[in-house]
């Protein structure tokens, strides 16, 4: 009988195969190339609007924030962002003091509402920000503290 391990070996040595011979779907690979490392590497704002190639942020009333004032667990804090603006081209979760400050980026679409719900682990207490990226070039955002009682990474 095949186990689970062995299962996901034969099946990541598949991927490698068809991914060298060229046979992976154009989504995948897309995904693959298009990854920012530069971005969920940054430790700071001005790194990471660099890192993305965004102007300075604002602050903004037009961009929300929602999240608990007080997680009783950083492993699971759930985080939402939203905005009606028109024109927004990315929204970006941030929290301050993780090591990778960058926690979720999501691509908008005209067709996609920008209203967006996750589940983010922090190791501390720190500023969460929900940052709008928009088409004119403006970044646009919005911070809310989260206290966190017991730590996501152990603390």
């Amino acid at each position: 009988m095949t186990t689970r391990r062995q299962m996901i070996s034969r099946s990541a040595q598949l991927a490698a195969m068809l991914a060298t011979l060229g046979l992976l779907p154009e989504a995948a690979r897309a995904q693959a190339t298009g990854y920012n490392a530069a971005a969920f590497e940054a430790k700071t704002m001005p790194e990471l609007m660099k890192a993305l190639g965004a102007s300075a942020p604002v602050e903004s009333k037009d961009v929300t924030i929602t999240g608990p004032d007080i997680a009783e667990n950083g492993a699971v804090v759930p985080i939402g962002a939203s905005t009606a603006l028109s024109g927004v081209k990315r929204m970006l979760l941030l929290v301050e003091k993780n090591p990778s400050m960058l926690s979720a980026l999501f691509d908008v679409t005209e067709s996609v509402d920008t209203n967006f719900a996750t589940r983010v682990k922090m190791g501390q207490s720190s500023n969460v920000f929900a940052v709008a990226l928009m088409a004119d070039g403006k970044v646009l955002y919005a911070v809310k503290e989260i206290k966190v009682t017991l730590g996501g990474c152990g603390g």
